[in-house]
């Protein structure tokens, strides 16, 4: 039973509780603008190792945040906000000054604890502060700010990268957290549900390794080879781990994932094409700053500039998709979608080269993947939660939420994977060919799932 000791201003809650989570999310697609200066500034270090200044973030943040959203939930979601806001702040701190790739990759992972500490508390403390009849509006909103971040991290991100250097994608964190903790003490009141039983230690444990192993496999498969012994025993265990986690989820009684959820039809269906569409989408995403940067020899701005009008788009659209949704259902969307992403796809992989000729070859895919974004990313997530029982939403969405975010590390392992591989063959345009593949792949598989979805959100198998 939810315990809330008082309620404060609702709409000063949203803000601070928003403002915080804004910083997570932007944090990622920032980083992906900073990329190539972090790639400069350690120019002795292989690219497949840098790939862990952003893997180690979302691994870590993706492997937590059940765990830690049912902590928050029987210690108290304030507390847990406080705790989150401040582990965040002084890993981003950490970043910055990371003297080398070994600190910056641990002080990512601590970011990546403080993020799944901090969001799900988040979204509890903003559905404490609001009644009931409210919170269909109130979760949009703040599911929205995500959206906005996304839209304006790569700006952003190329201003400031630009401007002061990659250190300062960290930096910026710092006045944010300062204000959220400091807001956050003195105006949010604290809620909690006792009854909530906290997760293994074990699941935790198993998930994470079995990811890293898995991504560690995918990008170090240039350097070594595919048929390499240590390619085939990171790939090996890292699924033999994975069936270990599964056969734990199955017989714990505190399990980390809860893998009876997937046992709903639009649950199962619903994660499945969240992690499809959102592998090809993070490679798509990293991939075109890449092109832009790499390919057509644009500065950090101008690609920065040039990536932010898709997000921007997919932001705007995403709400008028999801009022659709409401009238005809998310299965039509999300098979739409798929196809639609698809089609950018292609578009890429037949125009995109040396030209730098924007507005004919990069623009136009650039919409078409913003109205793919629209269709898709909402539509999945509102379709899986959606089916679950009143009593499971809190878990379901967190759990939705790891797999978006396990899915956006593999996304990034493939795309240093490919580009690497293409580097060494001196044919760097093969490796974003490939990409652009995945993106076809990741949709045409999008939309399949789309098509296992039940219109009615019944919750029988």
């Amino acid at each position: 039973m939810k315990v809330t000791t008082d309620r404060r201003s609702p709409p000063l809650t949203l803000a601070i509780a928003g403002l915080a989570a804004m910083a997570t999310y932007l944090d990622t697609s920032i980083l992906f603008v900073a990329f190539p200066d972090i790639t400069e500034d350690f120019g002795d270090t292989a690219a497949s190792t840098l790939s862990w200044v952003l893997n180690a973030y979302t691994i870590a943040f993706a492997a937590l945040l059940v765990p830690a959203g049912k902590l928050a939930d029987r210690l108290g979601h304030r507390a847990a906000f406080l705790l989150g806001s401040t582990i965040f702040t002084v890993a981003s701190l950490l970043c910055g000054f990371a003297p080398n790739v070994g600190f910056l990759v641990g002080a990512r992972i601590l970011q990546g604890i403080g993020a799944a500490v901090l969001v799900p508390a988040s979204l509890a403390l903003v559905m404490a502060a609001f009644p009931r009849e409210r919170l269909p509006f109130v979760v949009a909103i703040w599911g929205a700010i995500g959206a906005a971040s996304a839209a304006l991290g790569p700006s952003l991100g190329a201003l400031i990268v630009d401007s002061f250097g990659w250190r300062w994608a960290f930096y910026i964190n710092l006045p944010i957290g300062l204000v959220t903790v400091l807001a956050g003490v003195r105006y949010l009141a604290e809620s909690r549900d006792p009854d909530v039983q906290i997760p293994s230690l074990t699941g935790v444990v198993l998930i994470a390794a079995s990811a890293g192993l898995l991504i560690y496999g995918l990008v170090e498969s240039d350097a070594v080879g595919w048929t390499s012994a240590q390619t085939i025993t990171a790939l090996g265990a890292g699924l033999g781990l994975l069936g270990l986690f599964i056969v734990n989820q199955k017989r714990t009684d505190a399990p980390t994932l809860d893998l009876e959820l997937f046992s709903l039809n639009n649950f199962r269906w619903g994660n499945l094409g969240m992690f499809a569409y959102n592998v090809s989408f993070t490679a798509m995403f990293f991939g075109m700053i890449l092109f832009l940067v790499d390919v057509w020899d644009w500065s950090i701005l101008k690609a920065g500039v040039g990536v932010a009008p898709g997000p921007a788009v997919a932001a705007v659209l995403a709400p008028r998709f999801g009022k659709r949704a409401g009238v005809i259902g998310q299965r039509p969307l999300v098979m739409a979608g798929g196809l639609v992403a698809a089609s950018s796809g292609l578009y890429r992989l037949v125009l995109l080269d040396e030209g730098a000729d924007y507005w004919v070859d990069f623009f136009p895919p650039l919409m078409i993947s913003a109205v793919s974004i629209g269709l898709v990313f909402p539509q999945v997530t509102s379709a899986a939660v959606q089916s679950l029982p009143a009593n499971r939403t809190g878990v379901g969405g967190a759990v939705t939420q790891a797999v978006r975010q396990f899915a956006g590390s593999f996304g990034v392992a493939i795309t240093i994977a490919l580009l690497t591989a293409a580097r060494g063959r001196d044919n760097l345009l093969s490796g974003f060919d490939g990409l652009w593949w995945l993106v076809m792949v990741g949709g045409l598989v999008t939309s399949a799932c789309g098509m296992a979805l039940r219109q009615d959100g019944r919750l029988a198998p």
